[in-house]
């Protein structure tokens, strides 16, 4: 009988740890709706005791998502653990997960503990927190660099002590598949009780193997894996979602197991967090990148003429990706754009709808045909009609020696102009910009630009990277104009910042 193996994704804790991976509340609740749509068993919605807006994060989550457990992250404290608890309290169905370093290194330069003392404060931090929440998970912090005996006794202590699932981190991304296997089997035949809890896997991807240990782990027995989507996390990240997922569905003959995922939402999870953050996919990125399923080889081409598996191993209709014959343009009428986003899984609600197609009507005006790129560029750019300075007009004029941009921005209903100089159109506009919103942004850390669609007349996507003391935020702007995508991204950087004060 197939065995289940229940998918935790950290990508709104370990993934946000990640620089420049930074998210609002708004955002992370968005996130948290599409995983709950995605089908994951365990959303990590945060730390809750990191800070008073972790908090609020772990707390707003557990009381919207209804289908999935929800839990936060403590280090063996009795403080950490209280405070988690009543960030998850309110869930549906809430869990501590606490953890605690195992390995020698660990214990004798980070904790200063000795073994025997980390053994009973595992003991007294999982009897504790089983006090107050029924599903708890314990993690021994770079398990796999500690001595596989102690690491064996500190999980029976966990387990003893009430713990539902019990964590194998690798977190320093430094085993390799072999050694996992090894790890793993070795746990399931020597610790007493580990057959009645689950055991977990969280690898972090230093060496590049983090979903190849993942697999190797399940492989010996573990039954949730630890994971973000598109494999975001600290250093070099941690194991993809969509790359596990689709590894377990595409090789059932090797693992004899499966998950509860919604594999036809990958893709449109994937470029939601992408979007978030501000970052572009890349190409040749497993499951979810542009070239994944493309074949530019005449050998290649030739073979999946004849025959798709001959070089493809997956259908990327099975994540979500399809393909349209299908061209909208100004004559398309909102039915047909309703039909064609909902084939691509985006269900609107009406009032959703009005306001797309407003969008996609003036775009139109601008592209002589709308492509599934540019629909998908539209939902993950939507208006924030709540944002405080919003743009009215704009109007440049440039020579090779400086540009001069015109501005008009209103805010609560109120119009501001300012005209501004510099060194050519975007630095004038933002300039212009900074004498109306009185430059709360310190320095423009980071700014990108890209196509989203295809074609002279494409869409092209603005990021910007704003800071403000310990603030970063991420801007994004688009349009088929580059001057105002730009403008677009640095006022939607700089309204964010406003919500920070």
């Amino acid at each position: 009988m197939d065995r289940r193996i229940k998918i935790f994704d950290t990508t709104l804790r370990d993934g946000e740890q990640a620089p420049g991976c930074s998210m609002n509340l708004s955002e992370k609740i968005e996130i948290a709706r599409q995983l709950e749509i995605l089908g994951v068993d365990v959303i990590e919605a945060g730390f809750a005791i990191a800070s008073p807006g972790d908090f609020e994060s772990v707390q707003t989550i557990a009381k919207t998502v209804k289908n999935c457990t929800v839990a936060s992250l403590a280090r063996c404290t009795q403080k950490d653990i209280e405070t988690a608890y009543n960030a998850v309290k309110e869930a549906q169905s809430p869990r501590i997960h606490t953890f605690l370093a195992t390995s020698p290194i660990h214990m004798k330069y980070k904790l200063r503990m000795s073994p025997d003392e980390v053994i009973e404060r595992i003991d007294n931090c999982v009897r504790f927190a089983k006090s107050l929440c029924s599903d708890v998970e314990f993690s021994a912090e770079d398990a796999t660099r500690s001595e596989k005996e102690f690491l064996a006794k500190a999980i029976h202590t966990a387990i003893k002590a009430g713990a539902t699932v019990v964590n194998i981190p690798d977190t320093t991304g430094y085993t390799t598949p072999f050694e996992m296997y090894d790890l793993i089997e070795y746990l399931m035949n020597n610790v007493p009780g580990i057959e009645n809890v689950d055991v977990s896997l969280h690898c972090h991807n230093d060496l590049g193997m983090a979903v190849s240990n993942s697999i190797a782990g399940i492989k010996a027995g573990a039954t949730q894996v630890e994971c973000t989507i598109n494999g975001l996390g600290e250093r070099a990240g941690n194991a993809a979602l969509e790359e596990i997922v689709m590894a377990i569905k595409t090789r059932k003959d090797l693992l004899g197991c499966y998950t509860n995922i919604n594999t036809k939402q990958i893709n449109k999870t994937s470029k939601l967090v992408y979007n978030i953050i501000g970052q572009s996919v890349p190409l040749n990125k497993p499951i979810v990148g542009q070239n994944a399923f493309s074949h530019e080889s005449g050998i290649h081409q030739h073979g999946v003429l004849a025959e798709k598996s001959t070089y493809e191993i997956m259908n990327p209709e099975d994540v979500g990706i399809t393909q349209s014959k299908l061209v909208l343009g100004k004559h398309s009428g909102r039915h047909a754009v309703e039909d064609r986003l909902k084939q691509m899984g985006y269900n609107l609600t009406q009032e959703e709808l009005n306001e797309y197609f407003e969008r996609f009507k003036k775009l139109c005006d601008k592209k002589k045909y709308i492509t599934d790129r540019d629909l998908e560029a539209l939902i993950y750019n939507k208006v924030r009609t709540d944002e405080m300075f919003q743009l009215e007009y704009f109007d440049v004029h440039t020579n090779n020696q400086f540009s001069t941009c015109f501005i008009r921005l209103k805010k609560e209903g109120i119009v501001y102009e300012e005209v501004s100089i510099g060194d050519g159109p975007i630095n004038a506009a933002y300039n212009a910009i900074d004498k109306i919103t009185g430059k709360i942004c310190d320095s423009l850390e980071n700014y990108t630009i890209h196509s989203v669609s295809d074609g002279k007349d494409a869409l092209g996507e603005v990021t910007v990277k704003l800071r403000m003391k310990d603030h970063v935020v991420t801007g994004r702007g688009l349009s088929t104009d580059i001057i105002e995508s730009s403008i677009l991204a640095y006022l939607n950087g700089v309204n964010k910042l406003y919500d920070l004060k």
